[in-house]
């Protein structure tokens, strides 16, 4: 791989905690179809997992708890007919995920109150709005 895959700051994935899995691709394929397996399997075991400071990792294990399988994240790649392409996709996206996953929560929305002036203007153009059509009908039809 291109070294190590860096999740946010100075903490990266740890290279010894990555577990590889190998197999063939599905789909339509070349003259290398049947030998060649490229599509790639990456795991981390995030519930065991020691490279993460603490307070990432329980906000990565609630926010992943759907994708997670006995606290273990699986991610696949099998576009590229590369084993090699797909590694590097593979551990990408584990890394984005996991970045995106201990990432802190949004700061809280402040409530703030409409000025007046902005009030008065929309309640008077109503009004206007309202006079105008009220103007468009006669009622003297009949």
């Amino acid at each position: 791989m291109s070294g190590p895959h860096v999740i946010r700051g100075s903490v990266s994935l740890p290279e010894a905690e990555l577990m590889w899995r190998f197999s063939r691709s599905s789909g339509p394929g070349g003259q290398h179809v049947n030998t060649s397996d490229s599509q790639v399997e990456l795991r981390f075991d995030l519930a065991r997992t020691e490279a993460l400071p603490p307070v990432w990792k329980q906000r990565a294990l609630e926010r992943l708890a759907s994708r997670l399988v006995g606290g273990v994240l699986t991610v696949r790649a099998s576009e590229h007919r590369s084993q090699w392409r797909n590694r590097e996709t593979a551990a990408l996206r584990m890394a984005s995920l996991l970045a995106e996953a201990t990432a802190p929560p949004p700061r809280a929305r402040r409530a703030t109150k409409v000025p007046r002036g902005i009030n008065e203007r929309r309640l008077r153009e109503k009004k206007q709005r309202g006079e105008t059509k009220r103007g468009r009908s006669s009622r003297d039809w009949s």
